[in-house]
C-alpha cells in the first residue's frame, strides 16, 4: 500500500469501516511508515480528543491518554486480523477435508458398483 492508499484510510479506520482485507493492508503499512504512523496519531488525537471534551463535558484529559486508547486500538485490531486469517485458513481445511470424503465416499462406490463382493 501506498502512504497516499494509507492516507485515505486514516478516517475510515478510526470510524471503523475498513473491510478485513483492507484493514491488514492499512495496518502493515501503518506499522512499517512512520509518517503515516503520525498522520493517523494526529487525526486520531483531534476526533477522539474532540469527542472526549463533549462528552465530559470539557473535563481533562491527557494526549497519553489518547495516545494510549490508539495503541491498544491497534492492537486489537492486529488481533482481530490474525483472527480472521486463522478462521480463514481453517474454513478452507475444513472445505479440503469435506470435499475429500465426499471423493473417497464416490470412489468407494465406484469400487463396488464395479467389483461388487460376492
Amino acid at each position: 500500500m501506498k502512504c497516499s492508499e494509507a492516507e485515505r484510510k486514516v478516517i475510515p479506520y478510526i470510524r471503523d469501516e475498513l473491510g478485513i482485507d483492507e484493514l491488514s493492508a492499512f495496518l502493515r503499512h501503518v506499522d512499517s511508515c512512520p509518517s503515516c504512523r503520525e498522520e493517523l496519531e494526529i487525526y486520531y488525537m483531534v476526533g477522539v480528543g474532540l469527542r472526549q471534551l463533549e462528552s465530559d463535558s470539557g473535563a481533562a484529559f491527557g494526549a497519553s491518554d489518547i495516545v494510549g486508547k490508539l495503541r491498544r486500538r491497534l492492537e486489537e485490531s492486529h488481533r482481530r486480523v490474525r483472527r480472521f486469517f486463522i478462521l480463514r485458513v481453517l474454513s478452507y481445511v475444513f472445505e479440503t477435508l469435506g470435499a475429500m470424503a465426499a471423493l473417497l465416499a464416490v470412489l468407494l462406490q465406484l469400487r463396488l458398483w464395479m467389483f461388487p463382493v460376492m
